[in-house]
């Protein structure tokens, strides 16, 4: 028919595909054949009204070749790891952002049921332990939100596991005749782990062991794996640390192809290497770490300049020895950061680099990033620039040494500043100075600050625990915090000024419930928090500046900090709520923290003028992944602290502390130990004898007959009843209640029921 448009052949409409994709030219630079990137596929199967299979996506996307179809699919692989696409049971590919869909990690409790962690933050998704049975622990998940559970949590259904985390598991080894399992040590992983006759590896009864999962759940059969390796008795020193790597999956030995780059490093900066650096080598920079410091990130130097200060913070080039797409590179990403347990430490990076070669030790010539700022009177960074640099730290300065010398009153004969080494004295008095003015600045702009209680761990000959040591912050500490925080901003406002995304330091401010819950409890107190829905920072730091001199001091502000959410590393700007930043990154630890060292690399883009950093999908695939190993660091090394823990309170059985309660549940009290920071459990049966009613707002158990109550913050004199080590549990028993008075602080104590719509109450008898 005259005049009719001709049809399109498929061919023709797979170029038509590929010219649409707005990013083919980035693909074409990086890859030899490529493919569709990520954002073009997703907008295909946004646009699409059902599900596409591969071969109408490959159609689509112009893969024709059988090279372009394998890596086609290698990266829609990706996108369904990365929660990006969620694909159907007849393999139709879904956006995930659509049909009330939700990616996140699953964080599971040890009574089966468990939540969904939101990728994009927000509250977390309650999933029941019949929606548990096909996950564990780890595992990324799509969720459908289907409604809210008894208690107003979102609820949802599992619609796929992307990615299983738990390869391994490691546990106790069980056995009832010729069926043998492990009970994981990770109780977030609430189902046993079957093993097979044949796959027992002559492990014995009792003994720790790691179990690789040889069939994954699904929600008609266990886990099903075999034992690959034999740890040993459970009380062996040590023994929690090893538990802990392998719960919790941080990679602990070094690949091969990772010892023959490393091998590679020289042991000296090689002179070739200094070429185009501005040369610092004179200043006095120092570095100020903890007495057991072994890698050194960061050395600062202030000088003074006219009414205000030149603040230099210098920090490891890592990024020039780990060069991207190497093996370190893909090792340090896995990693995503150091892990500092109690006596030990496993590294992002080898021990050659992150203790040597990038390591700012004194005396010896090393690469660096320097944040060249100028501060004004006010606190003000008025101008900042960053170069390549060399440099040599002067000193290895210890936080007692400096705190002693700039910050303590004079005792035991002194001096004061006049202790340091003479060519210090200027740098540390103007480090002072500029410190001062740094932190006058943190107040005005009402950045929060919440006191953290740290203890350190000694051990015997025979690596067993032998004392729990408190290790409080001082002033030198806080010096080094707001230099570091300074450069931070700086490098943040650099990225965002040349519009690069990359690994941006985020911090939400508290969700619209969570505000609820706290305006109730701070009601009871008399107190309230400014800024209605929305309170800024400014309004939580006068808070906590209102009642730091009350009674109820430690309760106020332990619900204040849970009312928070989680930081988090995201490829856009939103801003940090804690610091009162809107914008802020980390750029200064990048020995220990990979997202130090993508945002190193992308200063050096601008600095080199090159051209845009990583693709979107790809920096926020990266962002999560480094979101959830800081997690994963944290929950290890909690875990085997508090394993060691109970190791220490075991020979403290029968014996009574000051403790203050530290959280209040339905089922009892979790009180703290004054100066060792030991938390235990006094359950509700051994309080005295009455029906308790559980209020969670006010965070208090209330006895009904005698009035009696037991809220966060109380004084208590607890007895240690008992200590499951195997559990990390410790029991304690009430010696004696010394309340806190509700209401302000001067006022008389009001024993009162609250029976208002607002109170949820969990009724309990002893």
């Amino acid at each position: 028919m005259a005049g009719a448009p001709k049809k399109k052949t498929k061919t023709a409409r797979g170029r038509a595909g590929r010219r649409a994709d707005p990013f083919a030219e980035r693909e074409a630079r990086r890859y030899a054949d490529p493919v569709a990137s990520r954002e073009h596929l997703l907008a295909l199967v946004r646009a699409h009204p059902g599900p596409l299979t591969f071969d109408e996506l490959a159609g689509q996307a112009g893969a024709r070749s059988d090279a372009q179809r394998e890596a086609l699919d290698k990266r829609l692989a990706a996108m369904l790891r990365a929660g990006q696409l969620v694909q159907n049971r007849r393999g139709g590919f879904l956006p995930v952002d659509e049909h009330g869909l939700c990616r996140g990690r699953i964080a599971g409790h040890r009574d089966g049921f468990g939540f969904l962690v939101p990728d994009e933050g927000g509250d977390d998704i309650y999933l029941a332990p019949r929606e548990m049975r096909q996950a564990l622990h780890g595992d990324r998940a799509v969720v459908r939100v289907t409604g809210a559970d008894r208690r107003g949590r979102p609820e949802g259904r599992l619609v796929e596991v992307i990615e299983r985390a738990n390869e391994t598991v490691v546990g106790r080894l069980h056995r009832e005749g010729e069926f043998a399992y492990v009970i994981p040590e990770d109780r977030r992983i609430s189902q046993d782990i079957l093993i097979p006759p044949k796959q027992l590896r002559e492990a014995r009864e009792h003994q720790v062991v790691v179990a690789r999962i040889t069939e994954q759940p699904s929600s008609h059969n266990q886990p099903i794996g075999a034992v690959v390796e034999v740890l040993g008795e459970r009380g062996a020193p040590g023994m929690e640390v090893e538990i802990a790597l392998r719960s919790h999956g941080i990679p602990y030995e070094w690949p091969r192809a990772v010892l023959n780059e490393t091998r590679r490093v020289p042991d000296t900066v090689p002179p070739a290497a200094l070429a185009g650096r501005r040369d610092l080598r004179d200043l006095p920079f120092v570095t100020i770490d903890g007495e057991d410091a072994k890698d050194f990130d960061d050395a600062v130097l202030c000088q003074a300049r006219g009414d205000g200060w030149r603040l230099l913070v210098a920090i490891a080039d890592v990024s020039h020895y780990v060069r991207e797409g190497s093996a370190l590179d893909s090792e340090a990403y896995g990693r995503g950061t150091s892990v500092y347990f109690p006596g030990r430490v496993v590294p992002m990076l080898p021990e050659q680099l992150s203790n040597g070669l990038c390591s700012l030790n004194p005396e010896q010539d090393r690469l660096v990033m320097v944040c060249d700022m100028s501060v004004a009177a006010d606190g003000s960074v008025t101008r900042s620039r960053f170069a390549r640099a060399v440099i040599r730290s002067h000193a290895r300065l210890t936080y007692t040494q400096v705190a002693e010398w700039l910050f303590e009153k004079r005792r035991g004969g002194g001096n004061g500043l006049r202790d340091a080494p003479v060519a210090l004295r200027e740098p540390l008095a103007r480090l002072a100075d500029v410190y001062r003015v740094l932190l006058s600045a943190r107040i005005e702009r009402g950045a929060l600050d919440f006191d953290s209680n740290e203890v350190g761990f000694e051990f015997d000959a025979n690596g067993k625990i032998a004392a729990v040591v408190p290790r409080p912050r001082n002033d030198a500490h806080r010096l080094i915090e707001e230099c570091m925080v300074a450069a931070n901003v700086c490098a943040a406002r650099l990225l965002s000024r040349h519009k690069r995304g990359g690994m941006y330091r985020n911090h939400a401010p508290p969700s619209p419930d969570r505000l609820t819950d706290l305006q109730q409890f701070l009601h009871e107190f008399g107190l309230r928090l400014g800024g209605g829905a929305n309170p800024r920072p400014s309004d939580y730091a006068a808070l906590i500046d209102k009642s730091r001199d009350r009674d109820e001091t430690f309760l106020i502000h332990t619900v204040l900090l849970r009312s928070l959410t989680r930081a988090l590393y995201q490829p856009t700007c939103t801003g940090h709520f804690g610091l009162a930043l809107e914008m802020y990154t980390h750029f200064t630890s990048p020995i220990r923290r990979y997202p130090d060292l993508e945002v190193h690399r992308a200063i050096k883009r601008i600095l080199d003028k090159e051209g845009a950093a990583s693709a979107p999908g790809v920096a926020e695939e990266a962002a999560v992944h480094c979101s959830f190993t800081e997690r994963r660091a944290e929950e290890a090394t909690r875990d085997a602290a508090t394993h060691l823990k109970c190791e220490f309170m075991l020979a403290h059985v029968g014996e009574h502390f000051d403790g203050i309660v530290s959280g209040v549940a339905p089922f009892g009290l979790f009180v703290d130990l004054a100066g060792l920071h030991i938390e235990g459990l006094v359950h509700v049966t051994n309080l005295p004898r009455d029906y308790y009613d559980f209020d969670p707002i006010g965070h208090r158990l209330e006895a009904e007959r005698s009035g009696e109550v037991f809220r966060l913050g109380d004084r208590l004199r607890v007895q240690v009843a008992a200590v499951d080590v195997d559990d990390s549990r410790i029991d304690f028993e009430l010696s004696e209640h010394r309340p806190r008075t509700p209401g302000r602080s001067s006022g008389p104590r009001r024993e009162r029921r609250n029976k208002g719509p607002a109170t949820s109450r969990g009724r309990r008898r002893r």
